[in-house]
């Protein structure tokens, strides 16, 4: 029986185009995490898109004014109002595009203030995979997030020939991360070791806090 107020998971997309790999990254980060929320607990799990294009004008207007219109608005508040929020950015001349700036711009910079995240980001080559590290780390760190230890760069090549299934690693990646923003959520630590408690690989084992210090304190 599911409690009555679910847990809200936010996936914010850069992604200019229609269909675009940046919306389907977004869409699997959250899947992840949906998935691991609902076996580990009995509340509902509501996941959001927020589409960055369909608000390109609205973002606009407000750096300009001042005033964001209804639907930017809408979009900013289930932001801060978020349990744990996912973001995917497109990379434009080796960083994060200028419509994600722009609207991550307009959050007041206390308003995710603990607030736990992940970072994604697509690209036409791996060699701009360190774009999550120099550019997305130290702007979730400004607006006092807290960013995972994982996140997920997907290249050209990780989504397969056809562009609809995904390699082995791309997967495992997304997983990952979607299980350690779950963690997060539950006020939980993700531990690696998998092995030890027989978990398959690929699968990040949840270790209540208490628990790694105790395994601290041992060593």
């Amino acid at each position: 029986m599911f409690a009555t107020a679910p847990l809200k998971i936010v996936a914010v997309s850069a992604g200019l185009s229609s269909p675009s790999s940046t919306r389907l990254l977004a869409d699997r980060v959250a899947g992840a995490a949906r998935e691991r929320l609902e076996a580990d607990q009995d509340r509902r799990v509501d996941v959001r898109i927020i589409e960055l294009r369909d608000l390109a004008v609205d973002i606009a207007n407000n750096l300009v004014t001042g005033f964001p219109p209804r639907a930017l608005r809408d979009a900013m508040e289930a932001v801060t109002e978020a349990d744990g929020l996912i973001a995917v950015t497109p990379v434009f001349t080796a960083s994060y595009s200028g419509l994600f700036k722009s609207f991550f711009d307009l959050i007041d910079h206390t308003a995710l203030t603990g607030k736990p995240v992940v970072i994604a980001a697509t690209g036409g080559t791996a060699r701009h995979s360190l774009v999550l590290e120099h550019a997305l780390r130290p702007l979730f760190a400004y607006l006092r997030a807290v960013t995972l230890p994982t996140s997920v760069y997907a290249a050209s090549e990780d989504w397969g020939s056809s562009g609809d299934e995904y390699t082995e690693g791309l997967p495992a990646r997304i997983r990952r991360a979607g299980g350690e923003l779950a963690s997060a959520v539950l006020g939980r630590t993700v531990s690696g070791a998998t092995r030890a408690l027989g978990l398959a690989d690929g699968e990040d084992a949840v270790v209540p806090f208490e628990q790694q210090l105790a395994d601290l304190r041992l060593d």
